[in-house]
């Protein structure tokens, strides 16, 4: 797998791609890569004749006082877990390059941002939008392969993408999630055995609320008792909501294609997830 750390050298490799008939994918990552990435990648073999998957830690979507700092960082490890499931190629900018000196530019997305993980995380998702911008500029591949982990983000590029005319097409991918149900994360890493033991409470009542709400249940009331769940088990919850799967309008009754969200924190470990809701299942 060749490894390039500038946008030239990136540009080489994929135009000669374009030139030869091949298809290509991005996948676009911050790195500590786990099965779930790996899952984008083979996702993106698939559908592509090569794969190039990015490795970059983006300073613009971290808050003052989030884990910019300690943010895992292991090339090597993420290289060799890359080259065994057939990456091509591996594009691993520095911040010099993807903001060098007078970058004064940010692309924002009006009205997604300002939800659910928006309102606890200002300004996290125009960082997000402003470098996948760039990502998808700097490759020019074909399309680009995203966790439906993070599904507010992935609607967020969605948009991005249709609005501002970007010729690339987005490929959204199930969430991977360990053997007790957890949504594999980058920062599960941050949790020490006891919080882990403990995190497993989160799907657990998500996957429950899911069950009541499609058999009819008060939405509200399953809410509160996800709350509830959540708390008893020790976490401090940020939100539990009903929203549209598309348009992300916050729901009261399932009317239409669905999910459900949760934010929580156990000790200093901020987790999400989501999952579908399906009207009249």
């Amino acid at each position: 797998m060749q490894v390039v750390r500038t946008v030239a050298a990136l540009r080489v490799v994929v135009d000669g791609w374009r030139r030869a008939g091949e298809k290509s994918a991005l996948i676009p990552t911050m790195g500590a890569l786990h099965a779930g990435h790996l899952a984008l990648v083979a996702t993106g073999r698939a559908a592509a004749d090569r794969t190039v998957a990015s490795i970059f830690v983006n300073p613009t979507q971290f808050a003052a006082g989030e884990d910019l700092d300690r943010y895992p960082r292991q090339e090597v490890a993420d290289r060799a877990a890359l080259e065994e499931v057939g990456c091509d190629l591996l594009y691993a900018p520095a911040v010099e390059e993807m903001y060098p000196d007078g970058f004064a530019t940010s692309v924002r997305v009006a009205g997604l941002p300002q939800l659910l993980c928006g309102n606890s995380r200002p300004g996290h998702f125009d960082g997000v939008a402003t470098v996948v911008a760039k990502l998808f500029s700097q490759a020019r591949t074909d399309m680009a392969v995203f966790g439906e982990k993070d599904w507010q983000q992935l609607a967020i590029i969605r948009r991005a993408a249709r609005d501002l005319d970007l010729p690339v097409e987005i490929l959204g991918v199930p969430i991977v999630r360990d053997e007790d149900g957890l949504a594999l994360s980058s920062r599960n890493a941050y949790l020490s055995p006891g919080e882990r033991a403990k995190a497993v409470a989160l799907p657990d009542a998500m996957k429950d609320a899911v069950t009541r709400i499609e058999g009819g249940d008060s939405v509200p009331e399953v809410l509160q008792a996800v709350r509830e769940a959540l708390t008893a088990a020790g976490f401090a919850v940020d939100y539990v909501e009903l929203r549209g799967a598309e348009d992300l309008e916050a729901l009261s009754r399932v009317d239409r294609p669905a999910r459900l969200f949760a934010a929580a924190s156990i000790g200093k470990t901020r987790l999400i997830d989501n999952m579908a809701v399906v009207p009249g299942a």
